[in-house]
C-alpha cells in the first residue's frame, strides 16, 4: 500500500539533490532497466516491444529522478490498472544516482497519493531493498482481495504530474 512507504531522513535529505518526472522518459527508463549487464535482466526485445505498446496506449507509466545537471539517473516503470500500480523494474545509476530508484519510488508514491483510499502499489516480491522501504509481502487471499478493491477505484492522474 502506497501510505506504508517509509522514508527515513537520510533519504529525504537525498531526495532534495533530485527532481522527478512522470512519462517524460520512459523510452530511456525501460532501456536502463533492460541493460544486459545488471543482474538477473529478463527485459528483452520482445517485453521492450509490449511495454512501449502498453505505454502509448496510457496503460504502463514511468517516474524518472534527474540530478541537477539534468542526467536521467534513476526510475522505474510498471502497469497501472484502476487503483493499481504493478512496478515492473527499476534503476539508478550507481556512480551518479545514490537513492535515485528511492526517489523515483517517492515520486511515484505521490501520485498515487491523492487523497484516493484502497490504492495498491504491487512490488512483485519483496527484496531487502524494498523491504527498507517498507514493502510487506500479503498473503494470497489479502491480495486477491486488496486487488478486487483496488481495480475498481479511478485510476491517478498521470498527466497532472508529467
Amino acid at each position: 500500500l502506497p501510505d506504508a512507504l517509509r522514508t527515513t531522513r537520510s533519504l529525504r535529505k537525498s531526495a532534495k539533490h533530485y527532481t522527478t518526472t512522470v512519462d517524460a522518459a520512459f523510452t530511456q527508463v525501460l532501456e536502463r532497466c533492460a541493460d544486459p549487464s545488471r543482474p538477473f535482466g529478463w527485459i528483452d526485445d520482445d517485453i521492450r516491444r509490449v511495454y512501449t505498446a502498453l505505454f502509448e496506449a496510457g496503460h504502463v507509466h514511468s517516474v524518472e529522478t534527474w540530478d541537477a545537471a539534468g542526467r536521467l539517473v534513476g526510475g522505474l516503470y510498471g502497469v497501472s490498472l484502476g487503483g493499481l500500480f504493478a512496478g515492473e523494474s527499476m534503476f539508478h545509476d550507481p556512480r551518479i544516482g545514490r537513492d535515485a530508484s528511492k526517489v523515483a519510488l517517492l515520486g511515484l508514491v505521490r501520485v498515487l497519493d491523492d487523497g484516493v483510499e484502497g490504492r495498491l502499489l504491487d512490488v512483485q516480491w519483496v527484496t531487502p531493498h524494498l523491504a527498507s522501504l517498507g514493502a510487506v509481502e500479503v498473503d494470497r487471499s489479502d491480495y486477491l482481495r486488496l486487488l478486487d478493491e483496488a481495480l475498481d477505484l479511478p485510476a491517478p492522474d498521470w498527466g497532472s504530474h508529467a
